[in-house]
């Protein structure tokens, strides 16, 4: 049974970094409406924070029950995606990509350092093929991941934020992913809308902006972004911090496979190679697992 619900857990955390890979669609849609870029977050985070709110009311006590240590877990998940998504609009986005995934390392660094969480060959093996994959896909002639400026200090961070996320959750794990989905989009809407009000006062969207793009704004999310990210809270409490950080990796491979298909990025040789690195990496530890219960016969 323990085997079972790992392969679930890991199932889950693939599920919801392929989900991630589809966030740009409606971003594009949006910022192709004229909404300034900061906004754009705030008009993503309302809708499924609105679909929350009913949750909440039902869940209270739950709510209040998982106190101080609920919200600080939310919090640091709605930090990451708020740092990420301003990083973009400060940074090149291949930089900022490249620095939101360096993630893995730091998810198993806390890992190891608050949940004694053994780094397996396997594991190194398959961060040095993630990592391998990343420059490829991304980094030929980008030099070293080093930050710059204020955007890819945001990435960093942002990736920073999700390890810890991850770590939380794994350290918490009485916590239901019911209210850290909540808790997520609620902390998310609101740094959101903190960091746009700072920096770009007096660009409100109008909703003759928004309105054409909500109706595929609402699908995605209440048939993907709501049940990715409760996937992002429940496959982790089941697996080590930077095992998941690999598996959700499958969101480069989606996001550089869907853009191809739907917005003409390119795709040759080096993202084949790229995407193909990236999900050996993802796959290597559970494929490394199911092994390890069913050995070959001799």
């Amino acid at each position: 049974m323990p085997g079972a619900l790992e392969n679930r857990a890991r199932l889950a955390c693939l599920y919801a970094g392929a989900v991630w890979g589809l966030f740009w669609i409606p971003l594009r849609k949006l910022e192709g409406a004229g909404l300034h870029d900061l906004w754009i977050t705030t008009i993503y985070f309302l809708v499924p924070a609105l679909c929350a709110l009913p949750v909440l009311c039902l869940r209270w006590r739950a709510v209040r029950q998982g106190g101080l240590s609920l919200q600080l877990t939310a919090l640091t998940g709605g930090a990451a995606l708020t740092f990420y998504s301003t990083s973009i609009i400060y940074t090149e986005v291949v930089r900022a990509l490249m620095l939101y995934s360096l993630m893995p390392i730091w998810s198993t660094l806390l890992a190891r350092m608050f949940l004694h969480e053994r780094i397996t060959l396997i594991h190194v093996f398959a961060m040095m093929l993630a990592a391998l994959g990343i420059l490829t896909l991304f980094g030929l002639g980008m030099g070293p991941p080093v930050p710059r400026n204020a955007g890819d200090w945001m990435g960093l961070a942002s990736g920073i934020f999700w390890a810890i996320t991850m770590v939380r959750v794994r350290m918490h794990g009485n916590h239901s992913a019911m209210e850290l989905t909540t808790g997520f989009f609620l902390w998310g809407l609101a740094l959101s809308l903190g960091v746009a009000l700072a920096l770009a006062p007096g660009w409100e969207p109008s909703f003759a902006q928004a309105g054409p793009v909500l109706p595929l704004l609402v699908a995605f999310v209440l048939f993907l972004l709501i049940p990715g990210t409760y996937a992002s809270f429940w496959g982790p409490k089941f697996l080590n911090p930077g095992i998941v950080g690999l598996l959700l990796m499958t969101e480069i491979v989606v996001g550089t496979i869907t853009a191809a298909l739907f917005a003409g990025e390119p795709f040759g040789v080096r993202e084949l190679v790229g995407v193909t690195l990236i999900t050996g990496a993802c796959l290597l530890e559970p494929l490394a697992s199911v092994l390890r219960r069913n050995p070959a016969p001799a």
